[in-house]
């Protein structure tokens, strides 16, 4: 029997847009943009540089920058060339569309194209959470009802935190946007099911877990 995969996984559940790993911290992820540092002039380069330098200087916790590569999706793409190809009237230029058809199929199947995703993992622990209740308001609330108010307040923060990073790469010319629930489970999913990820194919999510 083959252990599930959940079992090797740090994460114990996704709660509006937020990881919730076992050991009780917190994770939200960002997406973030890409930049062309070849098309700017060296003066544009250098001031870039200096922004993302400040930016990380001004940081007082940590972040994990994660890259994401995989083979680029062009299914839909072939098979309208395969479409065109078949409604073309003129032979030589179904020829013509028929090799170029091939010609990007073969490309793309060696592996040498490929699309990077870029994120932004933000982290938050429990024990930093400040305005917690009082050991007098404690014992008047239920534990779920303590985890529930616990919860908030770290998200709460962990916000400010997002929001602190999304101005600061914007200072850098990058655009950052938090993963929600469903983004976050297709990337997961897609990370232990690359090929089928690479076809465009994700499972069904049932709405009660989006909640």
């Amino acid at each position: 029997m083959f252990a599930p995969t959940q079992q090797f996984l740090e994460i114990k559940d996704i709660k509006e847009g937020i990881l919730i790993l076992k050991d009780g911290s917190l994770r939200q992820v960002l997406m973030i943009s890409s930049l062309n540092l070849a098309v700017k002039s060296q003066e544009e380069q250098e001031a870039i540089f200096y922004q993302f330098q400040n930016f990380l200087n001004s940081l007082d916790f940590f972040c994990q920058i994660v890259v994401h590569s995989q083979r680029l999706n062009i299914t839909g793409y072939l098979d309208q060339l395969e479409e065109l190809e078949k409604k073309q009237p003129n032979e030589l230029l179904k020829i013509q569309t028929r090799n170029y058809r091939k010609f990007i199929d073969n490309l793309v199947s060696t592996g040498t194209i490929m699309t990077k995703s870029f994120f932004l993992v933000v982290p938050f622990y429990f024990s930093e959470v400040t305005g917690v209740a009082s050991k007098g308001e404690k014992g008047k609330i239920s534990k779920e009802e303590m985890l529930r108010l616990k919860f908030n307040q770290a998200k709460g923060q962990l916000a400010q935190r997002v929001e602190f990073l999304i101005l600061g790469l914007r200072r850098c010319g990058l655009n950052a946007t938090p993963l929600n629930t469903q983004q976050l489970i297709e990337l997961f999913w897609s990370l232990y099911h690359p090929k089928e990820a690479e076809m465009g194919y994700y499972p069904t999510i049932p709405p009660e877990i989006l909640k």
